[in-house]
């Protein structure tokens, strides 16, 4: 692993509604730029950008036209390479996101595929023989497209029905039109992508987050395809782009790190319990004190498991796809959910926002977001014109923002004692500051019984060892405890007693300490 990403703490921009440099009422590069002293003051040292590629956005940029140009709404290309070239004077990395499993429909590779006449990109997608063939319910393809193109057979979508998927091949072929993972058109598709890196890679980006990369074989049930694949392109960055960084949406890691990731991001869909933590009706990190992470730590030493030690599992404070975590949690209680986040291994990703404790809105559907979309409100900066994202009427922004007389800004949340903006900046230098809260420190659960506080565990890298405890309910915790306390690294609330080998922890409070 590349040292920078064990200590690495990420910051998510959704590019639209993050910073208008133009006035146009979306966000863009340059306005990115303008905000990297911010992201650094806070103390990620990360970023993840959500795609920025030209894309008639059906899908908010997860539907591109073309994988090597920036959209012009955002800027340049140059403006692209001006970003990491920024970012690295400030110490800063930057992965942009990969899409890798389809494209948009104004793809020039789908225009291509669309045609009657057989060419060199007929097999870039995946089209059944006939049009009374429906692709749709071959292995993992859920949907498709017929009686739309002058070529004779159905195409394969992805999600959307703008978004075709492309052609990796089925690792269990059952029908002609099939194309097997070694074929010319696979191994073509899987080229084009390699060279899409590569492209990307030589301007200074540091790396990808892979959207769906556990979706690309297709009829693969156990996986092993995929991991093929993505062990394919490792090597090709190992000998082009060492350095390069990979990251997956996966959920899978005991599949994502042997294909070759350096970590995988915990899903809020399957049967991780993420959503037991911080988005149900009764969270863990809710004062109320009825929530359960029993499962969720089941589930995750599961994983620790099969990946040796080395299932080093992203967890995101939330992204562009689910409801923003202020719906669920207050301020107050986020700072609790935050001592976790920041106490974990793996990479923490901190979404636009969610350090000022934005609000999720109900709003109409904007660039196939749904109800997605009250999560991708442009960024409250201050109390100046749209709160600071841009200069443009309010009507022309790229969604509504929130319009309560608390709505909450970075300037005021930055000025605060006591914000939860200060707060998450105070965990992040405590974990920069300690190995063993880093990524790749081990962890050990020592207290987490079902339905029951408090959360217990032990971070470990080389000598050094911290016992992370956490209770989140108002009502005081009691729990054995195996280890001796040493001083305490960090604090939230009241102080957390040990005597005789039990602990006392007070409600709504947290305790970083050192073990002798």
């Amino acid at each position: 692993m590349e040292d920078w990403l064990d200590k690495s703490v990420f910051y998510q921009i959704y590019p639209q509604s993050f910073c208008d440099s133009n006035g146009d009422g979306i966000g863009d590069i340059p306005g990115i730029l303008s905000k990297l002293d911010y992201i650094q003051e806070l103390g990620c040292n990360a970023l993840w950008l959500d795609p920025c590629f030209c894309s008639p956005f059906g899908d908010a940029g997860y539907d591109v036209a073309d994988y090597c140009q920036v959209a012009p709404r955002y800027g340049t290309n140059q403006d692209l390479e001006e970003l990491f070239a920024q970012a690295h004077r400030r110490g800063m990395r930057v992965l942009l996101d990969l899409v890798p499993g389809h494209t948009s429909i104004q793809h020039p590779w789908f225009q291509e595929s669309c045609k009657a006449e057989a060419n060199a990109l007929s097999g870039r997608y995946i089209w059944s023989d006939s049009i009374w063939t429906d692709v749709a319910g071959h292995g993992n393809i859920t949907g498709s497209l017929r009686g739309l193109y002058p070529r004779d057979g159905c195409v394969a979508v992805n999600f959307f029905s703008n978004q075709p998927a492309l052609n990796y091949g089925f690792a269990q072929p059952t029908a002609p039109w099939q194309s097997r993972v070694d074929s010319p058109e696979a191994l073509a598709t899987r080229q084009a992508m390699k060279d899409v890196m590569a492209f990307w890679l030589s301007k200074g980006c540091d790396g990808f987050r892979v959207d769906m990369a556990g979706s690309l074989v297709k009829n693969d049930p156990d996986g092993e395809e995929t991991v093929k694949l993505w062990q394919d392109m490792r090597r090709f960055l190992d000998q082009q782009f060492p350095e390069a960084v990979l990251i997956s949406e996966w959920g899978e890691p005991d599949k994502s790190i042997r294909g070759g990731f350096h970590m995988d991001f915990l899903l809020h869909f399957g049967p991780s319990h993420y959503l037991d933590l911080f988005r149900c009706a009764h969270p863990y990190f809710s004062r109320e004190g009825k929530g359960d992470a029993h499962a969720f730590v089941t589930t995750y030493q599961k994983n620790d498991r099969l990946t040796n030690g080395k299932g080093l599992i992203c967890i995101p404070s939330g992204n562009h796809d689910m409801r923003r975590i202020r719906a669920f949690l207050d301020e107050e209680e986020l700072k609790l959910a935050y001592a976790f986040l920041l106490s974990m291994p793996g990479a923490p990703f901190l979404y636009y926002g969610d350090e000022i404790s934005m609000r999720h809105l109900s709003l109409a559907s904007v660039e196939g977001g749904y109800d997605r979309t009250g999560a991708r409100t442009p960024m409250q900066w201050d109390h100046g014109k749209n709160y600071g994202f841009s200069t443009a009427p309010a009507s022309r922004l790229y969604t509504q923002q929130d319009t309560s007389v608390d709505a909450p800004t970075a300037a005021d949340q930055m000025e605060r004692d006591g914000s939860l903006w200060r707060e998450v900046q105070a965990l992040i230098k405590v974990r920069r500051a300690h190995p063993a809260l880093c990524a790749t420190g081990t962890i050990e659960f020592v207290y987490c019984a079902p339905k029951q506080y408090p959360l217990v565990y032990l971070r470990t890298k080389g000598e050094e060892r911290v016992l992370v405890v956490l209770n989140p309910s108002q009502a005081e915790a009691v729990c054995p405890c195996p280890y001796v306390l040493g001083r305490p690294v960090y604090t939230l609330g009241r102080a957390v007693q040990f005597e005789q080998g039990v602990l006392r922890v007070p409600g709504e409070s947290a305790g970083f300490f050192l073990v002798r």
